[in-house]
This record gives structure tokens, C-alpha cells and sequence, in this order.
């Protein structure tokens, strides 16, 4: 909680230094200063004047996260232009008559921003291998966590992933977390749940819940609560897990953790030695859904052999990838690590927050092929990463 209210503060006193900087900036145009008639206070109302119809532009388009990050790039970008120009115009004699710095950081943000508008809304997918000494022959997970329904795809959207998945042949589908958010309404919750029901596998389809799922403004909010949401998971075929495990065709087990938000809230969750005590662990593979990257060292010492997150959506933004791990509200951002005998795996997110841009990542979904000591060569186990 900490982390996030340090960022608020941080995005608020930048929005307010971009907004001053720009509209000095706009001023400076030869239109506005003509305008303007040479006067610089009346240049900046009226630079603030037209910042502020392109910002009420962007906010009726996008809202209000986007339209602040729109501008702090904007900001950015207009900074680095006019060291650019200043540079420029130290090693020429005289000074340029018009205010060139403009047009080039509009552009810049433009393309920067519409490459991370499309690395956010076209879902890719990453593969991995992981092998183990266990005689657990072979088996593929696909790995998806950060929906946020109704955000970069609504609910019926959410199917052409599904077939997307169907096509890769998994054998257990794992979704860890945050497959709705606050605002994502009844019907679109609905329609991503059915398109679950769509899936086709071996093992069964198994859901861990995130700091979204249950809501943070009660049910009266979105028009439903964390029950509801389970009701329509468990109708279309998925198993949910909180402080819970299966054990799947003898060979590995699914353990899902409540989330760590749960005693953040003054709630609680078992702890990685309460949720192996009952499970015979003895060459079977173990498998962790933790929403979030907290409990590393816990869940090495209980020996499970892998765990998988989300929460993070892989940083988010250039270059503030790695604030989470930074301020310990995270141990990874994104990727594999390994640890002793226990692999992690933190996912970008199949989708987005309230943020419609990802700069710093990607948003995908994993596909896991696990290779037990007894198993043959299979050439879809081989590493690969691809669209």
C-alpha cells in the first residue's frame, strides 16, 4: 500500500510540474506569442488553455489514468527535445527565429505511445521448458494471469484467446489471479467465465484469486461479489482453489494460495508449510498459484517445485520496471528464476489495469512444458517464444 501511495504522489506533483512545463512551452510558439502579443503571461493562458482542451480530449477518450501518462511522456519527451535543440543551437552562431521543439516531442510521443498501446493490446505468447529428476513423464501448462476483463478486450474478446490456447494443446490450464477487475460488469464477467468453459483439457482448468477479484468497493459496486464470481466459474468447468490443492492423474499437484491482499485486509492465508503438510509430495511435481511475487523464500524452503505469478503486468512502464522490487512489494517482476530446486515464473499479464499503454513488456500468456526425468523427447518441449 505504501508503494502505491508514493507513485499517486509522485504521478501527481509530475502531472502538475508537465502541465506548467508544456504550457511555457506552447507559449513559446510563434502563433501564440504573436497572439499573445509579446506578453508572456498572456502566452501562458494561453498555452495552459489549449493543454487543457487536449487534455479534456484524451480524458473523454481514454480517462483519466491515460490522459496522465499521456502527458507525463509528453512532458518527457518535450524535455529531452528541448536539450536537443539547446545543444544543437550552442554549436551553430545565432539562434533559430521559430520554436522548433515542438513538433518533434508531439511525434515522439505519439509513436512511443502508440507502439506501447499495441504491446498492450496484442497478446503474445512466451514458452518455457522446465525440466525435473521426478518420473512425471510430460505435461504443458498454459499460464495466464491480469485480465482485467472489460479493460484491453471485454468478455466475449476474451474468446479468441481462448482459442488461442485450445490451438496449443495444453494439458491444465492455470489462471492466477485478477481475472476481473473493480469495473468490470456483470455480463463481461459472464461472457469471459463461459468463454473458459471453451477450454479443452486433460487436467481441468484452476483459478487462484487476485487483489482484484473480490473487489475493493464491495458487491453493490460492480453488481457482484466474490461469490458470484465463483458461481460462474465453477458452472463453467473451472476448479477454484484458495488455501487449497488437487492432485492431477497421479502425478502433480495444483496448490492455490488465497491472496496476499487477504492480510493486508486483516484477513489471513495459510503459509506454504501449512499448505504441504497434508500432500504426499514424494515424486510428485508441485505447483504453486501465488497472484503475487511475495513469499519466495517460504515457498523454496517447502521444497514445491514451481510457483506462478502475475500482479505485476511485467513493470508496466519505461523505466519504472523494477519499482516493485525496489520497495520489496515484489521479488521479481517478470520471467523465470530459480531458486535451489523451486522455479518462479511471473507473467506480464494477458491484459491491462487502468493503464492502456505497456512500454517496459508485453502482454502474454505462458505456455510451461514440463519434462519429467522418464520422458521421451518431445519437439514441442523445445524453448521457443513467438507470437
Amino acid at each position: 500500500m505504501m508503494m502505491w501511495i508514493m507513485i499517486m504522489i509522485a504521478l501527481l506533483c509530475a502531472f502538475l510540474a508537465g502541465c506548467i512545463y508544456i504550457s511555457t512551452r506552447i507559449a513559446r510558439l510563434g502563433i501564440i506569442r504573436r497572439a499573445a502579443s509579446g506578453k508572456k503571461g498572456v502566452g501562458f493562458v494561453m498555452g495552459f488553455a489549449i493543454l487543457l482542451l487536449v487534455t479534456a480530449a484524451v480524458y473523454f477518450t481514454l480517462g483519466m489514468m491515460n490522459t496522465i501518462i499521456c502527458l507525463l511522456h509528453l512532458f518527457v519527451f518535450w524535455m529531452l527535445c528541448d536539450l536537443a535543440v539547446y545543444i544543437l543551437l550552442r554549436k551553430k552562431d545565432g539562434r533559430f527565429r521559430e520554436y522548433y521543439a515542438a513538433l518533434p516531442a508531439v511525434l515522439l510521443t505519439v509513436l512511443y505511445l502508440a507502439a506501447g498501446w499495441y504491446m498492450a493490446h496484442n497478446v503474445s505468447v512466451t514458452y518455457y521448458t522446465l525440466e525435473t529428476e521426478k518420473q512425471v513423464g510430460s505435461f504443458r501448462i498454459i499460464h495466464f494471469a491480469d485480465s482485467h476483463i472489460g479493460t484491453t478486450f471485454d468478455g466475449k474478446g476474451f474468446y479468441e484467446q481462448i482459442k488461442r490456447m485450445n490451438e496449443l494443446n495444453p494439458d491444465v490450464v492455470v489462471i492466477t489471479g485478477d481475472y476481473v477487475d473493480d469495473d468490470t460488469t456483470y455480463g463481461d464477467m459472464a461472457d469471459a467465465c463461459r468463454a473458459l468453459g471453451e477450454l479443452q483439457t486433460s487436467g481441468g482448468v484452476y483459478f487462484a484469486f487476485g487483489n482484484h477479484d473480490k473487489g475493493y468497493y464491495g458487491s453493490d459496486y460492480r453488481g457482484y461479489g466474490a461469490d458470484e464470481l465463483v458461481e460462474e466459474l465453477a458452472g463453467n468447468g473451472v476448479t477454484v482453489l484458495e488455501d487449497d490443492n488437487v492432485l492431477i492423474d497421479e502425478r502433480y499437484y495444483i496448490i492455490g494460495r488465497k491472496d496476499r491482499s487477504e492480510e493486508q485486509h486483516g484477513s489471513s492465508r495459510a503459509c506454504m508449510d501449512e499448505l504441504i503438510c497434508d500432500i504426499d509430495s514424494d515424486g510428485k511435481y508441485t505447483i504453486v498459484l501465488d497472484h503475487q511475487p511475495h513469499d519466495y523464500d517460504a515457498q523454496e524452503e517447502a521444497g514445491v517445485d514451481l510457483v506462478l505469478s502475475g500482479h505485476t503486468h511485467g513493470g508496466q512502464l519505461f523505466p519504472f520496471n523494477y519499482v516493485g522490487e525496489w520497495t520489496k512489494e515484489n521479488e521479481k517482476t517478470y520471467g523465470l528464476e530459480t531458486r535451489g530446486d523451486t522455479n518462479y515464473i511471473v507473467t506480464s499479464g494477458i491484459s491491462d489495469w487502468a493503464i492502456g499503454f505497456k512500454t517496459g513488456c508485453k502482454s502474454e500468456f505462458a505456455v510451461i512444458d514440463i519434462k519429467g526425468r522418464d520422458s521421451s523427447f518431445n519437439p514441442r518441449l523445445a524453448n521457443k517464444s513467438g507470437k
